[in-house]
């Protein structure tokens, strides 16, 4: 499989390696790339030798003939090289968040609204071991219909978000549409429908204020680099959270907390009349508790790999794509979807309304 990698940073490498493991014959011929220097130092050794830079994609598709395209670049210019690679038809690995400003996710719309090429959008957590057990758990009646999700996030790694290249909010736009994409996506996929409406409150600046206090404290997030902006301008939140409507009328809640360094917890807590699941990926437990009945169970998944054992199975899925022409497991709609609820979450938070999401071809 000859791959045309744009954008190739830390994420992208680690997806490549997988990649590469999931389909041996692999090859990384042709890169497009700011920093083609450092890009060619994550290319595996193998292919370093034959691999070509381009400037553009037309350049890298004229060039080398790529059987697919995987897209890795800063957040604010995926939907752009998306439409730029449209064209061409190969299968794409798309990053997440597919745009972060809605009329990038408007025009990345339009331009996939005939199907121009197959989309793979980087959703590792409903490909998750853990959320897939889950699901099976509720297909087997242990909640009976879904009516309620709740849904949080403790970051342990939250420091990234104002000390690397996240911290910069004209790339991001923010922790809703950074992070909250993944459990967006994994929410409405569990509640089976896409979320209609939202209502959001986040905060900005109290946590790294508190530090900067306290500058004798030896707690390495004291370092957090001065650019990280100001609310009133624009920055990452320290926590956020929204309520969520499904189209099937479900009911839930996130919220996402990014200092909280120890006590790391993500997962859901997925409710019905018949009972309820709850589980968390970080300690892979799952379990179902029967409102009527004096029956629990749990279930552990152990040795789940990178992204809880998504990342793994996305980039199988990938392989299966190209070679076989296999359906995605997070095509572009799930993509835009979640874009266009992160989007809503944090417009409501700015103006403090209920604000209803903008629906696929509205």
């Amino acid at each position: 499989m000859k791959l045309g990698v744009i954008g190739f940073g830390a994420r992208m490498n680690s997806t490549v390696n997988l990649l590469a493991k999931a389909d041996p014959d692999l090859a990384v011929v042709g890169l497009v790339d700011a920093n083609p220097a450092a890009a060619l130092e994550r290319v595996p050794e193998k292919d370093r030798a034959g691999v070509k830079v381009f400037a553009t994609v037309r350049e890298m598709v004229e060039g080398v003939d790529p059987d697919a395209m995987a897209i890795g670049t800063r957040c604010d210019s995926h939907a752009r090289f998306a439409m730029e690679a449209a064209g061409f038809g190969r299968p794409l690995f798309l990053e997440k968040p597919v745009a972060t400003r809605l009329e990038d996710a408007l025009a990345l719309e339009e331009a996939f609204k005939s199907d121009p090429c197959p989309v793979l959008v980087s959703f590792p957590l409903r490909a998750s071991l853990v959320c897939e057990q889950a699901k099976s758990v509720i297909a087997s009646k242990a909640v009976g219909r879904i009516e309620h999700l709740l849904a949080v996030n403790y970051v342990p790694y939250g420091d990234v978000y104002f000390s690397g290249w996240y911290r910069d909010y004209e790339v991001t736009q923010g922790l809703f549409i950074q992070k909250a994409t993944h459990d967006l996506d994994y929410l409405a996929d569990l509640a089976g429908a896409p979320i209609t409406k939202v209502a959001a409150m986040s905060s900005c600046g109290r946590a790294h204020q508190d530090l900067r206090l306290k500058p004798a404290s030896p707690d390495p997030d004291v370092l957090y680099f001065p650019d990280i902006g100001l609310p009133e301008t624009g920055m990452n939140e320290d926590s956020s959270s929204v309520l969520l409507e499904f189209a099937n009328g479900v009911k839930g809640v996130y919220t996402q907390v990014f200092f909280s360094k120890r006590g790391a917890k993500r997962g859901a807590v997925i409710s019905g009349v018949q009972g309820q699941v709850e589980f968390d990926f970080y300690t892979g437990e799952i379990r179902a508790t029967r409102h009527r009945e004096p029956i629990n169970t749990t279930v552990t998944i152990e040795g789940k790999g990178a992204h809880f054992g998504g990342d793994s199975r996305l980039v199988e899925n990938f392989v299966d794509m190209v070679r076989n022409g296999a359906p995605s497991l997070a095509p572009l709609s799930a993509g835009l979807r979640s874009v266009y609820a992160c989007l809503a979450a944090k417009a409501s938070a700015e103006l403090g309304q209920f604000l209803n999401v903008r629906q696929l071809g509205q």
